[in-house]
């Protein structure tokens, strides 16, 4: 997971610049733990990360990434520990 790249990214959906580092930064995190490895046998990539926030309802980055991290937890369990739950505005 390329985090920079990611954080760039994700300025498509808004937000300050401390909440996409955040983002992008549990999205390593979650990528590196290998739990989307395990639950739906591919890789979590920034491509991916962006596409599951598109389908998000409208928010900035940390709402969109909150949205699939509980719906990811509620699927499978053990996503909890992903989300963002303050970042520098």
């Amino acid at each position: 997971m390329e985090q920079d790249a990611l954080t760039e990214a994700l300025s498509r959906f808004g937000g300050s610049a401390g909440e996409r580092r955040a983002v992008a930064r549990q999205a390593r995190d979650l990528s590196d733990a290998g739990l989307v490895d395990r639950d739906r046998d591919h890789a979590l990539t920034a491509d991916v990360v962006l596409e599951e926030l598109a389908e998000a309802p409208d928010g900035g980055p940390a709402d969109r990434w909150n949205w699939w991290v509980g719906a990811m937890n509620i699927a499978y369990g053990g996503y909890e520990p992903f989300g963002v739950r303050r970042f520098e505005r």
